[in-house]
C-alpha cells in the first residue's frame, strides 16, 4: 500500500516533467526554424558542412539570440508556450 501512494503522488509529476521537456524541444525547433541564416547555434553547420561553433549567432554578443539548448528555455517560455496550444 505504500508503495502505491508514492507511485500516485510521483507520478504526476514525471508526467509535467517529460511535457515540458518535449515543449522545450518544441521552443527550440520553431527558434531554429524561424532563424534566417545557416549558423543559429554552435551545433549547426554551415554551407560547406563545417561545424559553426563560435560563429553561431549563439555565440556571438548582439545580433540575434537564438534558443539553441533546453537550458535556455525559460519558465515563462514554456508558460507562454501552453497558454497558446
Amino acid at each position: 500500500m505504500y508503495s502505491i501512494s508514492l507511485l500516485i503522488v510521483f507520478a504526476p509529476i514525471t508526467a509535467t516533467a517529460q511535457s515540458d521537456e518535449k515543449i522545450k524541444e518544441a521552443i527550440i525547433a520553431q527558434s531554429l526554424a524561424s532563424y534566417p541564416g545557416n549558423c543559429p547555434c554552435p551545433y549547426n553547420t554551415d554551407r560547406a558542412g563545417r561545424r559553426c561553433g563560435k560563429r553561431s549567432a549563439y555565440s556571438k554578443l548582439g545580433g540575434d539570440t537564438p534558443v539553441c539548448f533546453p537550458s535556455d528555455v525559460t519558465l515563462a517560455m514554456i508558460e507562454a508556450y501552453k497558454r497558446n496550444r
